[in-house]
């Protein structure tokens, strides 16, 4: 028993060790360069080959060979990704998410290039570097650890690396070289990513597909070491390898035998889903949504006709054999949720294979039960919904990097858990097709009337309230919430529905090919289906009738590994490339329907003094308890906030504002008068003290819970929605603000108060000038029927003539009633408006 225990803990240390070299290169690449790089795994996969290359085809000797790899090919493709694909994001100031479909996109492309070189299936002589002893395995991550840990603490390069990663901007204007650091970090992070792959290859399957996946799961102990500290990276590593190896001498009897087997084989699939869905992230908030494509007109009727014309010309051209043809509807309806997830709420979902997988699993279950197929397709697909909506309830909340995380971990269990193992699928019937339906043509009608439900489906909730409402998170959350949009709600409504129409497609999928295959709903089919997505506009209806004859056409005519490469080389270019849908004629998009008289595009030289800034009366409500000082709605009690580096903004702040008057807060920059507001107004939460409203304690509402109670804000820099329009932008206020009767109403009186209701409505709200953007934002805040407004320098980049009538505005709207605070620099305006002034210091408030 005590040898079988040493056996098997020196299994796992050797497993451990490379899952260790795995976290070492990525939280290093990570830290030099801000990029998670998902194509670590390929990598390794590319490296393994050369090796094999070398030594088993071509005959060199084992070591020349392996420095060769190690030394040159591995780093060597570090340096080219650097180069071609992840320095010209860093210049252009990508944000993280557009450096993860770069990231996706080479892991495609890898993949695809090595199925095009060396072929799919799997090799068994790869050749072993280090034999089986896996302490000198664990010696050799020892040394590189400590190498990296000895050049970042004692050499210039490790200092120059450290100023780069506390602050890459400051550091190029102290004179430092962030390319040649970023650099370093690529060939870095590629030559352990070789190591990996050399070490591993012998020991499991040298294929295209199993490596990279075997290292995206073993991405779990960097995540865990929350990309920084290469000790507990380490140390996760050996314990999830070692525990993994005890794991496989329990072998128990009945039901629970195959679990027990399955979780001993992937305990480091488990170990990624609970770190990226409940350790705290990585990447921070607002950072996490893919920015929208600009803004496009609506496309012709003529080019919806020659896409349904594409799609019926098989029924003309070809025979009754439509065995490929079958699958462009359904693989174009699971596209189609990606449409929803990402390219409307802009969430990162690579786990959309996954949900397919569910819905052809949970169809062929339910037709095994005698249910019939069309029944057990429309159980399949709320079923998968409710699958997507209990796994996307921890997953929104991650932010930044670990959300995408999340959903490649939950996609990665849900393969390794359910599709592919036997408990789950064995001996379960081919999908059938339903009755009536039996031929590819029939079959083929069939798909191509759910695909035209879907799309209605999917236009419908685009042009709708949700619609705009997922494209204001999309486009900046934090002003979405500031104007009434429950952001958690809105996010699961969007997953649990691309979950739904990807189990539709999915169980579509499954009857028109007539088999249930594992490999069709892997994780890397998932990357390949959300690469194509976002390379050819995530946010468009005809990119699912575009990609999915692309993605089985270049399957079927072209050599294996073709689609990858070609989707793979254009998602590395996303940063750089529009959308192809981009290139589609369109036309203009008309304004939304008005509810009353338009008016001058400028602010009017006399502002009026409406009897209600949103034309819509105050619908009735409970009893207010008596307010906290008089005259006062909203109030703010000994308020200290601290940031995450120890800054205190606030100190022991208090605040209240006179109801119908407007109050200024002035003083120096740093002085915390922005984190007063996000205080007010919900975005954050103070360590001490309390924020009341009407005499209640809402000091743990969120924003958009206050927003819907009367409290609207602006920002210190405009925070608009530029993939919509101004019109549409004004109307999302209206729908989700305090009074949500009358948005029609109220959006047209909110433009007519700040003179948008001209031409200007229809306009795009990105590029246009500094003060169109403040009314624009200004105008959303009133339409949600306000009782107090909280505007963050309301003035800046405005000229005096602009300020001016600012200044009368606002003096017109505390005339009528409303409750304003303004954070201003300029005194001509804090002067003209506000009967309260308050000097804001080092945190505090004082008369």
């Amino acid at each position: 028993m005590a040898s079988l225990t040493y056996e098997l803990t020196l299994a796992g240390l050797a497993v451990g060790g490379a899952a260790a070299l795995t976290g070492i290169g990525l939280i290093v690449t990570y830290r030099t360069t801000g990029v998670l790089n998902l194509a670590h795994g390929a990598v390794a996969m590319i490296a393994a080959y050369a090796l094999r290359q070398l030594v088993v085809v071509w005959g060199w000797p084992l070591w020349p060979a392996a420095l060769v790899t190690l030394l040159l090919v591995a780093p060597g493709l570090g340096l080219l990704l650097d180069r071609a694909v992840f320095r010209p994001l860093a210049r252009d100031g990508a944000d993280p998410a557009r450096t993860l479909v770069a990231s996706t996109g080479v892991f495609v492309l890898l993949v695809g290039a090595a199925v095009l070189l060396w072929g799919g299936g799997a090799r068994d002589d790869a050749p072993v570097l280090l034999g089986d002893d896996p302490w000198l395995q664990l010696a050799v991550v020892a040394a590189v650890a400590c190498l990296v840990t000895a050049v970042t603490r004692w050499t210039r390069f490790g200092r120059e690396l450290r100023a780069v990663v506390d602050n890459r901007r400051l550091a190029v204007l102290a004179g430092v070289d962030a390319d040649r650091i970023a650099a370093a970090g690529w060939a870095f992070g590629a030559f352990t990513a070789g190591l990996t792959g050399v070490l591993l290859a012998p020991y499991v399957r040298l294929d295209p597909y199993g490596l990279p996946l075997l290292v995206v799961e073993v991405m779990a102990v960097a995540v865990i070491a929350r990309m920084r500290s290469l000790p507990v990276a380490i140390g996760a590593a050996l314990l999830i390898g070692v525990t993994q190896a005890q794991l496989t001498r329990f072998h128990p009897e009945g039901w629970a035998e195959p679990l027990v087997r399955a979780v001993g084989a992937n305990l480091f699939v488990i170990a990624l889903l609970i770190a990226a869905l409940v350790l705290p992230g990585i990447g921070g908030k607002g950072r996490d949504a893919l920015p929208p494509a600009p803004r496009a007109g609506r496309t012709p009727p003529a080019v919806w006709a020659l896409a349904a014309v594409c799609l019926l010309l098989p029924l003309a051209v070809a025979g009754p054999d439509l065995r490929t043809a079958v699958q462009v509807p359904a693989l174009a309806i699971v596209l189609l949720s990606l449409v929803v997830v990402t390219g409307r709420a802009g969430q990162i979902a690579l786990g959309q294979a996954a949900y397919a997988g569910l819905g052809a699993l949970f169809t062929v279950l339910l037709t095994a039960d005698g249910l019939p197929v069309l029944a057990a397709l429309a159980l399949a697909v709320p079923l998968t919904g409710a699958a997507g909506l209990l796994t996307a309830g921890p997953a929104i909340r991650r932010h930044g990097l670990a959300l995408a995380l999340a959903t490649l971990a939950v996609g990665v269990a849900v393969s390794r858990f359910v599709l592919t193992q036997p408990y789950a699928t064995a001996g379960l019937p081919a999908p059938a097709r339903p009755a009536g339906f039996a031929s590819d043509r029939a079959f083929y009608l069939l798909e191509l009337l759910l695909l035209t439900a879907a799309l209605l489906v999917v236009a419908g909730l685009r042009r709708g309230r949700a619609g705009r409402a997922l494209a204001a998170l999309r486009d900046h959350e934090p002003a979405a919430e500031a104007a009434g949009i429950a952001s958690t709600a809105l996010k699961l409504l969007a997953f649990t529905l691309a979950a739904a129409l990807a189990a539709l497609g999915g169980g579509l999928l499954a009857m028109g090919v007539q088999a249930l295959d594992p490999t069709a709903y892997d994780p890397l089919r998932g990357l390949l289906w959300f690469a194509a997505v976002v390379t050819l506009g995530a946010d468009h209806l005809l990119t699912p009738l575009l990609a999915a004859p692309l993605l089985l056409a270049l399957d079927a005519a072209g050599p294996a590994g073709a689609a990858a490469v070609v989707i793979g080389l254009l998602a590395t270019q996303t940063g750089r490339l529009p959308p192809l849908t981009a290139f589609l004629p369109t036309t203009r998009p008309s304004p939304l329907p008005t509810a009353g008289r338009t008016g001058p595009a400028g602010l009017p030289a006399t502002a009026p003094a409406p009897a209600a800034p949103t034309g819509a009366a105050p619908r009735p409500g409970p009893p207010s308890p008596p307010a906290p000082d008089r005259g006062a709605r909203l109030a703010a009690e000994g308020l200290w906030f601290t940031h995450r580096g120890g800054v205190t903004a606030l100190r022991d702040a208090g605040i209240a504002l006179p109801t119908a008057q407007v109050t200024a807060v002035v003083g120096p920059n740093g002085a915390g008068k922005s984190t007063l507001f996000d205080c007010l107004a919900g975005a954050a939460r103070p360590g001490r003290g309390r924020v009341l409203l009407d005499g209640a304690d809402v000091t743990g509402r969120p924003a958009h819970v206050r927003a819907r109670l009367g409290i609207a804000r602006t920002f210190q820099l405009p925070a608009l929605f530029p993939s919509l329009s101004v019109e549409e932008n004004v109307r999302v206020g209206a729908e989700h603000g305090h009074h949500r009767g009358r948005p029609a109403a109220a959006t047209e009186r909110a433009l007519l108060l700040t003179g948008l209701a001209g031409p200007v409505r229809a306009l795009p709200a990105a590029d246009l000038p500094t003060g169109t953007l403040r009314r624009v934002e200004l105008a959303r805040a009133l339409a949600g029927g306000p009782h107090t407004l909280l505007l963050d320098e309301p003035a800046a980049g405005l000229d005096a003539a602009e300020t001016e009538a600012l200044s009368r505005l606002l003096a017109a709207l505390a005339a009528d009633g409303l409750t304003v605070l303004v954070v201003e620099h300029d005194r001509d305006l804090v002067t003209a408006t506000a009967r309260t002034v308050r000097t804001m210091e080092g945190g505090r408030l004082r008369s």
